[in-house]
C-alpha cells in the first residue's frame, strides 16, 4: 500500500555545521572552529547513513543535500565517502538530485571538480548581494568580484548552479533592487532564491534591532512592492517563482526542496538536522543535537537523536498545510483530508477566496500573489478551525 509520504518522495539533508564567520543575519545552526578532524566526521555521518538506512530499507533516494554552515569547507574524501555509501545503502531515482551549498569565499576550482567527480550535480551559492558595501553590511566575506569568479568556477563544473540573493536590505530602494536583480538574470542559469531579509531574535541583526541601532531598513509597503517587481521581473526573463522565495526555468525546481514542501520524507543527518521519516506506518519528527561536539559523542555512542516524536494525524496534516501553501501549486486538499481524517474548513476557504487571497482548483487550493503576501496570516486563518 502507497504511504502518504511516497507523494513527495524521499531524501537526505546533511548538515555541516561549520562557517569561516557568522554571518550576523544567521540564526542557522553554524559554528566557527579553528580546527575540524575530517576524518572523524566522516566516520559519524558513515554511522549515521548506515542506521537511517536500517530503518528505511527499500527506498528509491530522490535527493541528497549538503546544507550548512558551509559544506564547501567539508573534504571533497568526506563528500565522496558519504555518497559512496549513499549509494551502497538507497536506489537512486534516475535524475536523483545532490545539492551542495557554497559560499564564495570558499570556492576553489580544484575542489569543485572534485565535488563533481565524487557525484555532487548542483550547487547552491550564497551570494546574497551585488554590491560590496552590502556584501560587508552583511557580514559576507567575499566581494561581488569574487562572488561572480566563484558563479563562472562553479557554472563550468556543473549543470545545474542556483544561488541565493537577500533584499530589502539597509538603505536599499525598489530601484536598487530592481537593478540588481536585472543583473543578477543575466548571470542566472536555472534557479534563484531570493529571500526577504528577515530580523531573527538571538542574531547580532536582532539585537541591533531591538537596540534601535540597526538604521535603514526599507518599510512595509517597500519591501511589499520589492516582492511585487520580484515576480514580475523573474516571471518576464522565463523565471518565474515556484515557491514563495524560489524562482526556476521549468523543470529546474529543486527536487530537495519540493520534498519539504509537499510533506515526503527525509531523514536529517548532522547537528541540529531536523527530519520527517514514516516508520512502521507512522510519521516522526526528528532532531539531532544541535552543539557539533556533543553531536559528535552522541552520535559514536549510537544516540544522535534529541528527539523522535510521533506526528498525531492533525499534525501532521498541518504542516503539509503550512508547507505546501508556500508553493505556487498549493495543497491537495483530498490528500489534507485523508491526512487530517477531517476536510480543511470551507467557511475560512470562502472568507479568503472572496478577498482574493486563495483560488480553488480542481482538488487544489493555492493562494494569489496577493495571498503570498501574507501567507502566514492565510495559515493562521485556516488553523484556527
Amino acid at each position: 500500500m502507497t504511504e502518504d509520504w511516497q507523494l513527495g518522495g524521499f531524501g537526505l539533508y546533511i548538515h555541516w555545521p561549520f562557517c569561516e564567520a557568522k554571518c550576523p543575519y544567521c540564526d542557522f545552526n553554524s559554528h566557527v572552529a579553528r580546527e575540524i578532524d575530517q576524518s572523524r566526521w566522516c566516520r559519524a555521518y558513515l554511522a549515521e547513513l548506515d542506521r537511517i538506512a536500517a530503518l528505511t530499507p527499500g527506498r528509491v533516494l530522490r535527493s541528497v543535500f549538503f546544507g550548512g554552515g558551509t559544506p564547501s569547507l567539508m573534504a571533497p574524501e568526506t563528500v565522496a565517502a558519504i555518497l559512496e555509501r549513499v549509494k551502497k545503502h538507497w536506489t537512486p531515482a534516475n535524475n536523483i538530485e545532490i545539492t551542495l551549498e557554497a559560499n564564495p569565499g570558499s570556492v576553489e576550482a580544484d575542489r569543485f571538480r572534485a565535488y563533481a567527480q565524487a557525484g555532487v550535480n548542483r550547487v547552491s551559492m550564497g551570494i546574497q548581494a551585488l554590491n560590496d558595501t552590502d556584501l560587508r553590511r552583511l557580514g559576507r566575506i567575499h566581494t561581488v568580484a569574487e562572488a561572480r569568479a566563484a558563479f563562472d568556477i562553479a557554472r563550468n563544473c556543473f549543470e545545474r548552479v542556483s544561488f541565493d540573493l537577500i533584499y530589502a536590505r539597509q538603505d536599499q530602494t525598489l530601484d536598487d533592487w530592481r537593478t540588481e536583480l536585472t543583473s543578477a538574470l543575466t548571470m542566472a542559469i536555472d534557479h534563484l532564491s531570493l529571500y526577504q531579509l528577515t530580523i531573527e531574535p538571538g542574531t547580532a541583526f536582532g539585537d541591533r534591532f531591538a537596540r534601535g541601532t540597526l538604521r535603514g531598513l526599507p518599510v512595509e509597503d517597500t519591501a511589499a512592492d520589492m516582492f511585487e517587481a520580484t515576480q514580475d521581473i523573474c516571471g518576464a526573463a522565463g523565471m518565474p517563482a515556484y515557491e514563495v522565495s524560489n524562482h526556476a526555468k521549468l523543470g529546474s525546481e529543486s527536487r530537495h526542496n519540493l520534498i519539504y514542501w509537499q510533506a515526503g520524507d527525509y531523514a536529517g543527518i548532522g547537528p541540529g538536522a531536523h527530519g520527517r521519516l514514516t516508520l512502521a506506518g507512522r510519521r516522526h519528527a526528528t532532531e539531532a543535537w544541535s552543539q557539533p561536539d556533543k553531536w559528535l559523542r552522541e552520535v559514536e555512542r549510537g544516540a544522535p537523536d534529541k528527539l523522535q516524536t510521533p506526528l498525531a494525524p492533525e499534525e501532521q496534516a498541518d504542516e503539509y498545510l503550512m508547507m505546501g501553501l508556500r508553493l505556487t501549486d498549493g495543497i491537495d486538499l483530498t490528500r489534507y483530508a485523508a491526512m487530517r481524517g477531517a476536510p480543511l474548513c470551507e467557511v475560512a476557504i470562502s472568507e479568503l477566496a472572496e478577498l482574493g487571497l486563495v483560488e480553488v482548483i480542481d482538488t487544489s487550493l493555492r493562494t494569489t500573489l496577493r495571498g503570498r503576501m501574507v501567507l502566514n496570516a492565510i495559515i493562521e486563518r485556516l488553523l484556527t478551525d
